[in-house]
């Protein structure tokens, strides 16, 4: 991508549209800016090599295309009946959440998330990441202005969670079950986006991390499905470790640093008296965390094998020494949190 001069120019184009976005005073400034990270992100999804990115780009084309309309409609609609159309903060209900659902539909929160997976499986790994991290902060960052807990909003948080959860059970390529776990997690960042700013910034920076971690090993060793990471001789086998400890700290298991962020949003759910809520969100990621868990059980037992007939891999020692030290971060990160926090 980086070598390509007219990629590159889509890829500046596809951050400026973000970023006008996010920092737009007018809810028609952030429609202009969505449009622009859109058209910038179309051309990049379409790849020679790969079969499957022609049917996920128009896929990814028409839902946008549609919320986009649905975004425009409401807020022309709302310029109609208000008096203030171009503040960001709307009072009607009604409006509010069609605008909320035009966001959620962007980002491929449940249950809005038909496209979601079946784009992912025509991308290739740097579009998965983009897709998976940098499509999802406008929307979010729109979402925060009129998103209050009610009971549209706990419906969505809750679809997300389970379907999240569910729809990982019986995947065997690797694109869609991050795409699951991706819904599973918007299901954590709009729970956090009621509670507040900082919450909702620490769990995407978190998931963005560990997202990049994943990919760039995932990418390096061209893995696609699961049963290539069976068939593959690690050298040294310490990455195959950096690998499945990264999965589970995404799936957020307690001694990772991927717990952190969900173990403050229980927290502050749990002060805002959002029981029942937080409680099918714990359960829902608990199946999430077994089929990472199902992925790495074998890699981590005593009797795991590899084929003798699949050629080693030499890595470059870069960027071996660069997944080890993410990876190491996503371990350890934890423990230094909490060491730091009783320094402090």
């Amino acid at each position: 991508m980086f070598n390509n001069p007219t990629k590159l120019l889509f890829l500046m184009t596809l951050i400026s549209g973000t970023l006008i976005s996010v920092s737009a005073n007018s809810w028609f400034g952030a429609w202009i800016g969505l449009e622009i990270n859109l058209l910038s992100f179309i051309p990049l999804m379409t790849t020679p090599n790969n079969l499957y990115s022609s049917e996920a780009s128009l896929k990814y084309f028409l839902t946008q295309a549609l919320a986009s309309a649905t975004l425009l409609f409401t807020v022309i609609l709302s310029s109609l009946i208000s008096s203030f159309p171009s503040s960001l903060v709307m009072e009607n209900s009604f409006l509010v959440m069609l605008i909320n659902s035009s966001l959620m539909l962007k980002m491929g929160a449940a249950p809005f998330h038909f496209w979601f997976p079946g784009v992912m499986e025509g991308l290739n790994w740097i579009n998965s990441l983009i897709l998976m991290t940098w499509q999802k902060i406008a929307p979010l960052m729109l979402l925060s202005y009129n998103l209050h807990m009610n009971l549209f909003t706990a419906f969505v948080i809750i679809s997300s969670v389970i379907i999240g959860s569910l729809g990982g059970l019986n995947q065997t390529s690797l694109r869609k079950i991050l795409a699951y776990s991706s819904i599973n997690h918007l299901g954590w960042l709009i729970s956090a986006l009621t509670l507040g700013e900082n919450l909702w910034n620490m769990y995407f920076f978190m998931y963005s991390f560990l997202t990049c971690t994943i990919i760039m090993m995932l990418q390096t060793f061209k893995l696609f499905h699961i049963n290539q990471i069976f068939s593959l001789n690690f050298s040294p086998p310490i990455i195959k470790f950096a690998l499945f400890t990264t999965f589970l700290s995404l799936g957020g298991l307690p001694p990772f640093i991927g717990f952190l962020p969900k173990w403050i949003i229980i927290q502050s759910m749990v002060e805002a008296n959002l029981i029942l809520v937080v409680s099918v969100m714990v359960v829902m990621t608990l199946i999430t965390l077994f089929y990472y868990l199902r992925l790495s059980f074998g890699a981590f037992m005593m009797t795991y094998s590899e084929t003798l007939w699949n050629y080693n891999f030499n890595q470059n020692s870069t960027v071996q020494l660069l997944a080890l030290t993410l990876s190491m971060v996503s371990t350890l990160g934890l423990i230094f949190c909490s060491m730091l926090y009783h320094i402090f």
